[in-house]
Parts: structure tokens; C-alpha cells; sequence
């Protein structure tokens, strides 16, 4: 379950990356277009990190990364860096699923990278919270 499209030979469409998540595809649509609006954010499809992450779009404003998106059977994934005291500021507004991925991060400087599986309306909701506040830079 969750399998990634991991065939490097194979360049996807975002179409075949939306049928690949199912019914969370209308989702990722949902957050391209928060994406796009909220930040003017450019994408590209790409495969990054290794053979074992598979292919994913990558949202970023000029040489600014926001997040890179994985196409996955049934879902999607989202990796993004985010500043600790950042995490620790949105903490108490976001649900206990999130919460659970605010303490699974990869180290990184002074804060990690959050592995972020969308399976339902309330982990977008959530997804949208946190990526507001990585890219506020001084939230309050």
C-alpha cells in the first residue's frame, strides 16, 4: 500500500501522478491550486533523492523550496523542511495526525524535514496550516 512510482524510465504526466493517488489525486489538485495562489509557486516533475523516493513535483518560488509532492498509490506525500521554532508554533493548531508528524521529522539544522502522507480532507487542511507558516517569515 502506498507504493511510489518508482520507474525512473518512465517520465509521468501530473494527470498520471493525480490517477495514481485515487480518490487523494482531487486533493493534491486542491493543493497545487493553494499552492499556486497563495504563492505564485512554479512546479516541475521530477525524480529526486534516490531510487526509493519515486517521481514527485516540486512547488518553489525562484530558488526557494516549499515542498516536493510524491505520487503514491491511494495518496500522496509531502517533504518539506521546516524551522523548529516554526513546528513548535503551530503545534497546538493542527490534529493529532499531524502532531504526530511534527515529532517524526529528519534533523536539519535548527529544525527537520516532515514526511507528510495526505490521505483525507482534515490532513490537507492541516498540510495548508504548516506550509503557511514555513514560508511566514516571522510567525507570531
Amino acid at each position: 500500500m502506498y507504493e511510489r512510482m518508482l520507474n525512473k524510465q518512465e517520465i509521468p504526466t501530473f494527470d498520471d501522478m493525480l490517477r495514481y493517488c485515487a480518490e487523494s489525486g482531487a486533493l493534491w489538485t486542491e493543493l497545487e491550486t493553494y499552492l499556486q495562489d497563495e504563492f505564485n509557486a512554479s512546479n516541475l516533475i521530477r525524480f529526486p533523492y534516490g531510487k526509493n523516493y519515486g517521481w514527485s513535483k516540486k512547488y518553489y518560488i525562484k530558488n526557494k523550496h516549499i515542498c516536493d509532492v510524491f505520487a503514491e498509490n491511494g495518496a500522496f506525500t509531502v517533504f518539506f523542511k521546516m524551522a523548529g521554532h516554526a513546528m513548535k508554533h503551530i503545534y497546538d493548531d493542527v490534529s493529532d495526525y499531524a502532531q504526530a508528524g511534527l515529532g517524526d521529522t529528519y534533523p536539519c539544522g535548527e529544525g527537520g524535514w516532515l514526511r507528510f502522507r495526505v490521505l483525507e480532507r482534515e490532513h490537507l487542511t492541516d498540510l495548508k496550516k504548516l506550509l503557511r507558516i514555513k514560508m511566514d517569515k516571522h510567525p507570531q
